[in-house]
């Protein structure tokens, strides 16, 4: 059950890199990027869709990491599975 009330309910997540983040990263390794040069930086070559694409990945990768370590705590008996598809 779900409670749309409470603050932290969700039915999606949104996750965004910012120019402001990117400006942090390029400070962290020792550089400096302009909002400009962060803009270029990614539209060059399709980075930001690759970015995108491996955030959703390792989202997948830590949601399903997530659900396994769930499923294994749980006792035997309160495990729920669904049925396999049926073959045809």
């Amino acid at each position: 059950m779900t409670n749309s009330k409470k603050k932290c309910w969700r039915d999606k997540v949104t996750a965004e890199i910012t120019l402001t983040h990117v400006q942090a990263f390029a400070q962290e390794v020792g550089t400096h990027l302009s909002a400009s040069e962060v803009e270029q930086f990614l539209n060059n070559k399709g980075l930001a869709q690759n970015v995108w694409i491996h955030m959703m990945t390792a989202a997948e990768q830590f949601i399903k990491s997530s659900l396994q370590d769930r499923v294994t705590a749980l006792p035997p008996g309160e495990r729920r599975t669904l049925p396999a598809p049926m073959i045809q």
